[in-house]
């Protein structure tokens, strides 16, 4: 019998002083049995990072043909699509024929250096595309925030992101690898 997705819900405050946006935002997040917590978070995380009304969060681990995150115009054009991890060029590729604007969130400190060596020649010519790593204990630190049942706080100033489930606060900063 296959493992079926745990849910977590999480309500989502966030002020973004970058780009003058706040709310709050309902989420409701199925966990694959092959994600961690860690990845999870770092969900969450990227979501505050780029919070609008229209953010959603794709089948993500589970679809192929899906990103993390995405967002979409009125006319069902994707303008914005995120990725999380450190996927083959091909599917960075794709992404950016199919969207305006591409943001990979990669992870993993021994990881992320050598795909980065690899790959980065093969990726600077997507003009759309924006990479960012966040650090191993970054993502540990928010693990720990995870629970079935979640009320976060995030604010987001300079890049950076002030996270407090009123308990912990974390600041987390994504180290820019490649920008437009």
């Amino acid at each position: 019998m296959a493992l079926k997705s745990t849910i977590f819900k999480a309500e989502l405050n966030v002020a973004d002083m970058d780009r003058q946006v706040y709310g709050d935002f309902p989420l409701t997040l199925a966990c694959h049995p092959s994600e961690t917590g860690q990845r999870m978070m770092l969900r969450i995380l990227v979501f505050a990072l780029h919070a609008d009304e229209r953010l959603a969060l794709g089948r993500g681990i589970s679809t192929d043909d899906e990103p993390d995150l995405w967002q979409k115009d009125l006319a069902g054009n994707i303008q914005l699509w995120i990725e999380l991890g450190t996927p083959e060029p091909d599917r960075l590729r794709k992404a950016c024929s199919r969207a305006s604007r591409v943001i990979l969130y990669a992870y993993g400190d021994r990881a992320t250096p050598v795909w980065w060596d690899k790959h980065r020649d093969t990726l600077a010519r997507f003009d759309n595309l924006d990479i960012f790593q966040v650090s191993d204990s970054d993502c540990k630190a928010l693990a720990a925030f995870a629970a079935p049942r979640m009320t976060l706080q995030c604010t987001v100033s300079d890049g950076e992101v002030l996270a407090s489930d009123g308990e912990r606060s974390l600041s987390i900063k994504p180290v820019s690898l490649k920008s437009e």
